[in-house]
């Protein structure tokens, strides 16, 4: 009996091997690989999971999971396995106590959905609200408010999961922390979130969001930093951007909070900072406008068809002391010429001691930023998204050299050595959680990840 049908035998309502499902789930959001599944299932409870993975595990079956299709190299794809497409897995709610529980398939603008109307937020949010809170919570979650409060991941109280072995199990810092602590920012290698009960806090009304512009990459580095340590703002981003044919300018994006008819004090928010006070923009919104401020983007390149382009992004971590080298360097690279066209370059601080998540890879000192690369690549040329891949490759090394790490979610090929570079002093306790929680390795291999 081949393996679609002995899967067809034991999970027959749940089951799908129609070839445009098999074809959607060998696709991402990267459109750079591809890796057809023999099934995908599309379970709506813990139970389904958990049968799956007590039938995958014994038989060596990959299994990976999908919730909003937004890996970048394949990650979520589960070649001659089984895909698990968590989206109809995405009840939110009640809201209560500060916090709220949500299933791991819920988009973040679902999450977000529910929570405004108690006047409530997640503490950090992506920039991006169409990622899935299982897909963002296995990363590690990058967002404005890092600064201040971490990863998206650290705003999680507890988790319902199913580890690699078929166990259904709920775990929290003080309660299986061992679990709890491999599947937050764990790359999904230890076990399936089903669902997660978040930290909330009082969402402003509105925001005040300032762009400060810079001609000077030092001076905007420093004062990024000062902001950071300072935390003036309650979100705090930043964008490399052409300024001519060949050079950059460097904008700050700031964001401070307001409620009722007081807005905050511009003198002193800005008081001490080198940007150009010309060139200074401000505007009001809602905090939910605001928040939902990619949308139009994505509406946009959905219309164009450019969403379904490839794309060729790579996210890195720099320290402080070398990010400039870096950015410089990067930036005048030919093979990254394409960013003043068509990319966006995201370049933001963090600070580590708020990164609390332990498998979450940083590099060494307290100020570090945010270096994210985000290409698309014409349709129809793999030679030059090859291409492009090739310069991700490049930039990392040079940045790894320098003391960078990636935040790893790029289209970008990692190595054994790779993987254990990234991990370092992290690694044994990974190894020894996928040992116990995934001990037949079937979770989340597409990732590279070797123990």
């Amino acid at each position: 009996m081949t393996l679609a049908a002995d899967l067809a035998t034991r999970f027959e309502q749940a089951l799908d091997t129609r070839p445009e499902t098999l074809r959607e789930a060998a696709q991402d959001f990267g459109h750079i690989v591809s890796a057809p599944p023999v099934a995908v299932l599309r379970p709506r409870s813990a139970a389904e999971i958990q049968d799956l993975l007590e039938f995958a595990g014994p038989r060596g079956v990959p299994v990976s999971v999908r919730g909003g299709g937004h890996s970048m190299y394949g990650q979520g794809q589960a070649g001659g396995g089984t895909v698990l497409d968590l989206r109809a897995m995405n009840r939110v709610g009640p809201v209560a106590d500060g916090q709220v529980t949500v299933q791991a398939g819920a988009l973040w603008r679902e999450v977000l959905a529910a929570t405004l109307p108690y006047d409530r937020t997640p503490p950090v949010l992506t920039d991006y609200l169409g990622a899935s809170v299982g897909g963002v919570l296995s990363a590690g979650g990058l967002g404005g408010a890092g600064h201040r409060h971490g990863l998206v991941a650290d705003q999680v109280l507890e988790l319902e999961v199913v580890t690699g072995a078929g166990e259904h199990r709920v775990c929290s810092p003080d309660r299986d922390a061992e679990l709890f602590h491999a599947v937050l920012a764990g790359l999904g290698q230890c076990a399936v979130i089903v669902a997660a009960t978040l930290r909330l806090v009082p969402a402003p009304t509105q925001v005040r969001r300032y762009c400060l512009y810079y001609a000077d990459l030092t001076r905007y580095l420093a004062d990024q930093r000062r902001l950071a340590e300072e935390r003036r703002f309650a979100y705090l981003e930043g964008q490399a951007r052409p300024a001519d044919e060949h050079g950059w300018q460097y904008m700050i994006e700031a964001v401070a909070p307001h409620h009722g008819p007081f807005p905050p004090d511009d003198a002193a928010l800005l008081d001490g900072l080198g940007h150009d006070p010309a060139a200074l923009e401000r505007e009001d919104l809602g905090y939910g406008e605001f928040a939902h401020r990619v949308d139009t983007d994505e509406e946009v390149l959905r219309e164009t068809g450019e969403w379904l382009y490839p794309h060729p992004w790579l996210n890195l971590l720099l320290p402080h002391d070398s990010a400039g080298s870096v950015v410089r360097t990067v930036l005048a690279d030919p093979a990254f010429r394409d960013l003043r066209d068509t990319g966006l370059v995201l370049l933001y601080p963090l600070l580590s001691s708020r990164l609390r998540a332990p498998l979450f890879s940083r590099p060494a000192g307290e100020v570090l930023y945010l270096f994210a690369l985000l290409r698309t690549a014409p349709p129809g040329s793999p030679e030059t998204v090859a291409a492009m891949v090739a310069a991700n490759r490049a930039a990392y090394e040079l940045a790894r050299s320098r003391g960078a790490v990636a935040y790893p979610v790029n289209a970008l090929p990692l190595s054994d050595a790779d993987w254990r570079h990234h991990h370092g002093s992290r690694r044994p306790a990974l190894a020894a959680a996928k040992r116990r929680f995934d001990p037949h390795h079937v979770l989340a291999r597409r990732h590279g990840l070797r123990f």
